[in-house]
This record gives structure tokens, C-alpha cells and sequence, in this order.
């Protein structure tokens, strides 16, 4: 079965960095396009970008343009969140997803920027 487990979240001060990464099983990854998400407290899940397959086009929201980058490994089924320059606003539970077809969600992990 598709499994998707997130790691890698944590309380970071603003201005700092982290990076996600999303173990996929049960599936042969490279073969789809990967995404990640968020949710803050009290919100709509937000987008917050997408990679294909080969991880050669990758699309973000404009809110992490610039700040954060997708990357993945189809040699360790990993897709990865870079995140740099975060912000208070930045707090989140993130998560990656395979999307369309089906629709798998990890768990989430969170992330809290705060001083």
C-alpha cells in the first residue's frame, strides 16, 4: 500500500532554515509527480508546490517562491523541502502528497517558527 511518512520538522527562530523529507513507499516513485502542503492553524490546507516525476519541473506558490525548493531522489524514493528564510507565518503542519491519480497524504510534520 502507498505510504508516505514526513520528517524533518521542528521549532526554528525566523530567518532560518530546515529541510523535509518524505519517505514513499508501496509505489513506483518515480513515476509520479510529488507535492507538498501545508496547514496553519485554523486555515485551508495550502499548496505549496509540486515536482514530476524526473523532478526537472517543479511549480511553487508564490508565497515559498524564492524561499523554499523541492527536490527528490527516485534512487532512495525521497522527495525533499528546503526551506530557508522562514518566517512566523511559515508555521504549519507539513505534508507531502501523491496526487492524481489517487489521492495519499503522510501524516504531517510540524513546523514552528517562532523567537
Amino acid at each position: 500500500q502507498v505510504q508516505l511518512v514526513e520528517s524533518g520538522g521542528g521549532l526554528v527562530q525566523p530567518g532560518g532554515s530546515l529541510r523535509l523529507s518524505c519517505a514513499a513507499s508501496g509505489f513506483a516513485f518515480s513515476s509520479y509527480a510529488m507535492s507538498w502542503y501545508r496547514q496553519a492553524p485554523g486555515q485551508e490546507r495550502e499548496w505549496v508546490g509540486t515536482t514530476n516525476p524526473a523532478g526537472r519541473s517543479i511549480a511553487y506558490a508564490g508565497s515559498v517562491k524564492g524561499r523554499f525548493t523541492i527536490s527528490r531522489d527516485n534512487n532512495k524514493n525521497t522527495v525533499y523541502l528546503q526551506m530557508n528564510s522562514l518566517k512566523p507565518e511559515d508555521t504549519a503542519v507539513y505534508y507531502c502528497a501523491r496526487r492524481f491519480p489517487g489521492d495519499y497524504w503522510g501524516q504531517g510534520t510540524q513546523v514552528t517558527i517562532s523567537s
